[in-house]
């Protein structure tokens, strides 16, 4: 399938099926990869399954940012990592993914959306950050017009754009080098343990005895983790992106704003969506956690729909199998839902109206993916009681791709016993839940 208008190509590698490793990651997106690379850096044998292709699902449907600007304050220290890990990692693949520091503005229309940009810079100071203000001059001499269209914008030079469709299976090669096997269209059905301890996994095509796991399933891993009798708070929203044929350049990076955010692409086009707009899909386990979700409902209402219908009985709904079961994750390989394009219109008109470069940009693509929420909106990294050896990396909350390496080495550290590089507990299970059942 062609995803971003890049043909994702999964890695080919054939090998014997393994019978034996030291960890194995289930999924294989941006984290699930990052984990995997930190892990064979250090000589720790890794087994990587993926039900479908690399890169299939959200980690190749996303915007391409790479950002430290607007960060939730807990997890700001590890995107402060996560854009060095990318730094680093990089010059490492030996192929162009079109990553560049390009720096990331939000623009206010209004002085009350110029408020939330003012108070998260005041807050973010700590960090020492190469954010600043802009007025509403400046803002039209970054942007090269005048007129003051905008009350002012928040920038961050040192932020970073990339291609995901080029960069996760670019560091899954990379990973295969430093000797990681990758097994697609390999989906895990069950995590075994003795005694509180993992001690294997159980795929389609066998079983894999390890000391450890990784699970990095993103929407899959509120299904995976209640067939294990687990509770996750985490629920999946569909978001809608467009692509554009080229058009003429506004900035180089990342350009948001409550309307339309835009990010210009390698191919000359633009990657078109709206923040916090989304679908909102109602299966068994919204009832379950819908008081934890009720401030992101809340917050959101104009912008975000709640919709009931088949998927309430689809692949992201209640089901239970056994290991030798086929489980939702074989029935779907690739999750390719359909976009939003009564939104997508909307988005399209407001950015031209926003942009005077965009009005007669043409779209020629547009997809929808999902997103791996979080009642709070950062992730959980994090091992559930009575299960050790397994840790958790998951609830990216759609913005996942720029912390995604960040997030991988912190889930890997923490399976080795290595220092972390940041402190991982606003990232625990337990902030939400009290008694996980073991």
């Amino acid at each position: 399938m062609n995803v971003n208008g890049t043909e994702v190509r999964a890695n080919a590698v054939q090998l014997s099926f393994p019978r034996r490793t030291d960890v194995v990651i289930i999924g294989g997106g941006i984290v699930g990869v990052s984990a995997a690379i930190h892990l064979a850096e250090r000589g720790v044998p890794v087994v990587l399954c993926e039900k479908g292709r690399i890169a299939g699902e959200q980690s190749s449907r996303n915007w391409g940012w790479i950002r430290k600007t607007g960060r939730d304050l807990r997890e700001l220290p590890l995107m402060v990592e996560s854009a060095r890990l990318w730094a680093r990692l990089v010059p490492l693949l030996e192929e162009d993914i079109g990553y560049g520091v390009r720096g990331t503005t939000y623009l206010a229309e209004t002085d009350a959306e110029f408020a939330p940009h003012e108070a998260w810079h005041q807050a973010a100071k700590p960090f020492q950050l190469d954010t600043i203000l802009l007025s509403a001059s400046e803002t039209d001499r970054m942007l090269g017009r005048s007129g003051r269209r905008f009350a002012g914008a928040i920038h961050t030079p040192s932020d970073a754009t990339a291609e995901p469709a080029l960069a996760v299976p670019a560091m899954a090669r990379h990973a295969t080098k430093l000797g990681v096997t990758i097994l697609e269209n390999c989906a895990v059905r069950l995590v075994e343990r003795a005694n509180g301890t993992v001690t294997g996994v159980v795929t389609e095509h066998g079983e894999i005895a390890c000391k450890s796991v990784i699970l990095a399933g993103g929407v899959w891993s509120r299904t995976f983790l209640e067939n294990l009798d687990l509770n996750l708070p985490q629920l999946a929203v569909k978001s809608s992106v467009l692509r554009t044929a080229p058009a003429p350049e506004i900035v180089s990076g990342g350009l948001g704003a409550t309307r339309a955010s835009v990010r210009r692409r390698m191919d000359g086009g633009y990657t078109i969506a709206r923040s916090g707009a989304a679908e909102f899909q109602l299966v068994p386990a919204a009832f379950r956690h819908f008081g934890a979700f009720l401030p992101v409902l809340r917050d959101r209402w104009r912008i975000m729909t709640i919709k009931a219908g088949r998927d309430f009985f689809g692949p992201l709904g209640s089901a239970r199998w056994r290991a030798d079961e086929e489980t939702p994750f074989e029935r779907v390989r690739v999750f390719d839902p359909k976009p939003d394009l009564r939104l997508l219109d909307g988005v399209m008109k407001a950015a031209g109206e926003l942009h005077p470069q965009l009005v007669n940009a043409r779209p020629v693509e547009t997809w929808g993916g999902m997103i791996d929420v979080m009642p709070d909106e950062i992730p959980v990294i994090d091992t559930p009681p009575g299960w050790q050896g397994l840790l958790i990396a998951t609830g990216l909350s759609g913005h996942g791709f720029g912390i995604g390496p960040g997030v991988g080495h912190l889930a890997a550290q923490m399976t080795t016993g290595e220092k972390p590089l940041v402190d991982p507990e606003p990232f625990s299970l337990s902030r939400f839940c009290r008694r996980i059942a073991a």
